[in-house]
């Protein structure tokens, strides 16, 4: 076979890829119907269900044979829309809940379809300048200058990754620093900051952990004298990672004093806004927020507090050009689109060249509903958690600080047993009986129950059902005493 003749019969093969009209009308039919049968279905879908096979009959799908969409489907809903956690369902109340609003999941259709590539404003100015309004709104929401730059991301990981890369090169840091320099944080600062100071080279960096108040909030005070030590024997102080809003618990830390504290020192201040950066909108909670415009630079998830999907984040710091400088580097074979600069492009603020349109995700339902039902929806969860904490008291549950946003402890304590044995029973109990989700967490050896309300789909009448089976589940554990120490 000559070569011609081979690319021809190759490409008879290859255009199997392109569905033809009515192929694709059948496929979007079908996946139409699908996702309309569990959206019409989500408020009676468990949030939690139990599974012997946890998704073990993918694996006999080997990939290599074509099959039908039919049947795909059926076995996406047997072995993977079925089992484990249900992060759309409004009872997800564990962790710190998702979006998925319809829009977005439109949104992510249409990028999918064009395929545009929203690395390089050459190659699509629009997709570009759409995710830069973005950055650019958000920012301004957030009273950061207008020299602020940033970049929608995946997530809070890779975001606060960005941030302290960023601070690190502000500094100019050296290999040979990394084990003068020093970080400062509270205990309850999320793990993944962690995984980022790893992932910058700073594993041999010094972190220091500032003691908390009852409220589990960093103490100024204390991170002010910590600082001067530090100075006094010869250590860098380059960097401060507070919270605004907790996984733990919540709590915000005071971020105008430790603003304060940062601006004294020339050290850099980032703030972890991944989960409660969003109840900035919210007017009466704003006061709780003051110092969070002085950052140097901030992490924040619309995946979480503006409900879009998983997959969604962002980041901000406050002198773009930093941020450039951090990132920016230039190939040869990318020459053409370094002469098109009309707008910074995202490869130019981030570790990644190639990247998911995740604007048009973002952009779609902000648009089309615009900006109040969002509000309005971050105040309800809110007025939700305080009607919890209210409430949980009266079936005898102690509650931990009361709620900043809307995550909160709680945990019940037996007359008679190990408390924490009781509290590990009593969430394993509501996950068997999967009405809703719930997680635990461990600060200083006490064992809580976590209640996280974000989801757009929480409504009261959830936290009702989740006040009834947390009793239910209670009075079985004390009748049956199936806990141990």
């Amino acid at each position: 076979m000559d070569l011609l003749a081979e690319i021809k019969a190759l490409e008879q093969k290859a255009r199997q890829l392109e569905p033809d009209a009515q192929e694709r009308q059948k496929y979007w039919t079908a996946v139409q119907d699908y996702a309309e049968d569990f959206l019409g279905q989500i408020e009676e879908i468990p949030a939690y269900v139990e599974s012997e096979k946890k998704g073990r009959e993918l694996l006999d799908a080997e990939i290599g044979p074509a099959r039908s969409l039919n049947e795909l489907l059926a076995l996406m809903g047997q072995a993977l829309d079925k089992p484990g956690l249900n992060p759309a369902s409004g009872g997800h109340l564990g962790y710190i809940p998702g979006g998925g609003l319809y829009p977005s999941a439109l949104g992510d259709f249409l990028a999918a379809v064009f395929n545009r590539y929203a690395g390089v404003f050459y190659g699509s100015p629009g997709a570009v300048r759409m995710e830069n309004q973005l950055l650019k709104w958000l920012a301004k929401s957030l009273n950061f200058p207008e020299t602020a730059a940033g970049n929608l991301c995946s997530g809070g990981s890779i975001a606060n990754q960005i941030a302290i890369g960023c601070a690190r090169d502000a500094a100019q840091l050296k290999a040979r620093d990394f084990e003068r320099a020093v970080i400062y944080s509270s205990k309850q600062v999320h793990h993944c900051v962690h995984k980022s100071i790893n992932m910058v080279g700073l594993r041999e960096a010094q972190i220091r952990y500032i003691p908390m108040d009852e409220r589990f909030r960093m103490r100024a005070d204390i991170l002010v004298q910590q600082i001067a030590k530090d100075r006094a024997e010869g250590l860098l102080p380059f960097m401060v990672i507070c919270s605004a809003g907790t996984t733990d618990s919540g709590a915000i830390d005071p971020l105008e004093q430790i603003a304060d504290c940062c601006a004294a020192e020339n050290i850099w201040m980032h703030v972890d806004a991944a989960y409660g950066g969003f109840f900035y909108l919210v007017d009466e909670l704003r006061p709780s927020f003051k110092g969070l415009e002085r950052a140097d630079s901030l992490a924040i998830d619309p995946h979480k507090g503006l409900f879009l999907p998983y997959g969604t984040g962002a980041v901000l710091v406050r002198d773009g050009q930093q941020l450039f400088e951090s990132q920016h580097l230039e190939a040869s074979y990318l020459q053409d689109a370094y002469l098109d600069t009309e707008e910074v492009s995202p490869a130019d603020l981030s570790p990644e060249l190639t990247k998911h349109f995740r604007g048009l995700r973002m952009w779609l339902p902000l648009q089309l509903f615009g900006l109040e039902p969002f509000v309005a929806a971050l105040t309800e969860k809110r007025r939700l958690t305080q009607y919890f904490y209210q409430k949980i008291q009266e079936l005898g549950f102690e509650v931990g600080p009361p709620p900043q946003l809307s995550v909160m402890l709680y945990r019940y304590c037996p007359k008679s047993g190990g408390q924490n044995s009781f509290n590990l029973a009593l969430v394993k109990k509501v996950r068997q009986d999967g009405r809703v989700f719930l997680s635990s967490t461990t600060i200083e050896g006490q064992v809580y129950l976590r209640l996280a309300v974000l989801s757009f789909r929480t409504h009261l009448q959830t936290i009702d059902n989740c006040l009834q089976v947390l009793a239910e589940a209670k009075a079985a554990l004390l009748a049956s005493g199936e806990w141990s120490d």
